[in-house]
């Protein structure tokens, strides 16, 4: 053989042995073990008694009237806070209101009954409330008690001449919107 062949013999032989020892240093010991995890979301869900709070005709200024009702904590999770929306939209039947917001003479009292005694939440016009909902409740615990809740309407009466509204109709949309509580470390 010459010694190009025995050359690249020698080098195959080399790779051979080289690639026998490497193949020996990898077999290992393995052992796997799955687990399973499971993740479910809570459930946020305001509930309210009443579908109407107030449904009242011939009212004048200077008139107030009450609705009592309760909210409650259906869900499984805290509220953060519960808000008050407010959307109305003014039906003109009589003299041309001329620009001048019905909403602007409803003040609206938000009233919490606690330990039987009233505590005025807030107190703004319908239109005050139509451009910034306010918050009705804090901190509304999962299962808790229901909240017992008035609300005090006064169609203010301004001392001037308020004609332009009779006939008039207000429809009135009230949306409570429920906020979850801050996201915290969970320990189980």
């Amino acid at each position: 053989m010459s010694v190009k062949g025995k050359i690249l013999t020698s080098i195959a032989m080399a790779a051979l042995g080289l690639s026998l020892i490497t193949e020996g240093t990898v077999a290992y010991f393995n052992d796997k073990e799955p687990v399973t995890n499971t993740f479910s979301t809570g459930v946020l869900d305001l509930g309210i008694n009443k579908e109407t709070i107030f449904q009242i005709d011939d009212i004048v200024p200077g008139d107030s009237m009450t609705g009592n009702f309760k909210l409650t904590n259906d869900g499984s999770v805290d509220m953060k806070e519960v808000k008050l929306h407010s959307a109305y939209e003014v039906i003109d039947n009589g003299d041309q209101n001329q620009g001048d917001d019905l909403g602007k003479y409803i003040r609206v009292e938000f009233v919490r009954m606690v330990n039987g005694k009233q505590s005025v939440v807030f107190q703004k016009t319908l239109s005050e409330l139509k451009a910034q909902p306010q918050q009705a409740l804090k901190e509304f615990k999962a299962g808790g008690a229901a909240e017992d809740c008035m609300i005090r309407i006064t169609f203010i009466n301004n001392g001037k001449d308020q004609s332009h509204f009779q006939g008039d109709q207000l429809k009135l949309t009230w949306e409570f919107e429920a906020i979850q509580r801050d996201g915290k470390p969970v320990r189980r």
